[in-house]
């Protein structure tokens, strides 16, 4: 495989429809020289629909030995009725587990064109540029026990554990510290020390790595619903949040809804770096397979254009590129042209292919 090989997972509901528009991107860049290689397969519930399991080995084994992936959505209705452990879901979690994703960058930031679409006040979001650094592989989403058990007569009860370890906190504050010292050098630290242990651990360990290693970043730590409240009240004065996986899940969703729209943001999903300094990396837009859309061209492809932005950056080190795609995103933007999620009175609404294509013709 090429250095630069990307492994393709489209998935399911618009997953196909965006990714074709990063297709699009990539083969125009390489027109340019740039020698990127696109090896495609399957996950969620297209995998299941072939393979009749969400991650199937063979699948698992590529996105190893290629480390760099490219996901676009994964679930649907259709696979609604099957049970919990074959839900396309379980390959994109699997994917994460098995290569070792534990860091997962959200970043949430404004264009200056989509001010408006934002539900809060102009001078509440314009300049917003925060990243969000949520661990991945651990907490309530992977802690044993879990389930659902008889415990008498029309009576059940579910289980789910919250789960860290010290080195678990302590490798994903140091991704927090690590991003920060290239940014504005000031980490927030989310979570609820003062009703959970796994809190009061987490809060530990996260001053322990800063009074440690990064005493030159600023630290504040703040219980995970004050900042939810906070980033509705005043997100500007963030700057990198650091915080377990369910909290990560919802603050994460909250601060992409203050730029206007999930179809906007990308995120990137990363693990160790090998002794080379290259790290496993997964790369996806924070919407979903939005299957009431998918097929008919109307999906917002620039979450996943972004993305790719990321994957130059993150994974390959092509920062001028990447700053091409995102300043191509931001005159697309800026000429007036919207998805419908994103439309308002006096823009142009164009569909997804449109929208790729747009994005090509402003990389020139």
């Amino acid at each position: 495989m090429s250095e630069r090989t990307i492994l393709f997972l489209p998935g399911d509901g618009i997953g196909p429809e965006i990714m074709a528009e990063v297709r699009r991107l990539i083969e125009h860049l390489n027109r340019r020289g740039l020698g990127l290689l696109v090896v495609e397969d399957v996950v969620g519930g297209a995998a299941i629909d072939r393979h009749g399991v969400p991650l199937h080995p063979d699948t698992l084994e590529k996105a190893r030995r290629i480390g760099t992936v490219m996901l676009g959505a994964v679930g649907g209705p259709k696979w609604d009725s099957l049970p919990f452990e074959r839900k396309p879901e379980r390959g994109l979690l699997a994917l994460r587990k098995e290569l070792g994703l534990y860091a997962n960058l959200r970043p949430a930031f404004t264009f200056p064109a989509l001010v408006e679409a934002s539900t809060l006040k102009r001078e509440v979001v314009e300049g917003l540029d925060l990243v969000i650094v949520r661990e991945l592989t651990g907490g309530v989403y992977f802690g044993e026990p879990r389930g659902i058990e008889e415990i008498g007569p029309g009576e059940k009860r579910a289980v789910d554990t919250q789960l860290y370890t010290s080195s678990e906190i302590r490798r994903i504050a140091r991704v927090a510290f690590e991003l920060a010292r290239t940014r504005r050098r000031r980490v927030t630290s989310a979570e609820k020390a003062n009703v959970m242990y796994t809190g009061v651990l987490w809060r530990q360990v996260v001053q322990e790595v800063h009074e440690r290693e990064f005493p030159d970043v600023a630290l504040e730590h703040m219980y995970a619903d004050a900042l939810a409240m906070q980033l509705v009240r005043e997100p500007r004065r963030f700057d990198v949040i650091v915080t377990d996986n369910l909290f990560g899940d919802l603050l994460s969703d909250e601060a992409a809804m203050l730029t206007g729209s999930l179809g906007m943001l990308p995120s990137a999903s990363l693990g160790d770096a090998d002794q080379n300094g290259r790290r496993r990396a997964l790369y996806e837009p924070v919407h979903g397979s939005a299957p009431d859309i998918a097929g008919r061209n109307l999906a917002n492809p620039l979450a996943c254009i972004l993305s790719f932005a990321m994957l130059l950056r993150l994974s390959f080190g092509l920062e001028e590129e990447a700053r091409r795609v995102e300043r191509a995103v931001a005159r697309v933007l800026d000429a007036g042209y919207r998805t419908a999620d994103i439309h308002s009175p006096g823009t142009q609404s164009v569909s997804t292919r449109e929208m790729g294509e747009k994005v090509v013709e402003a990389l020139d």
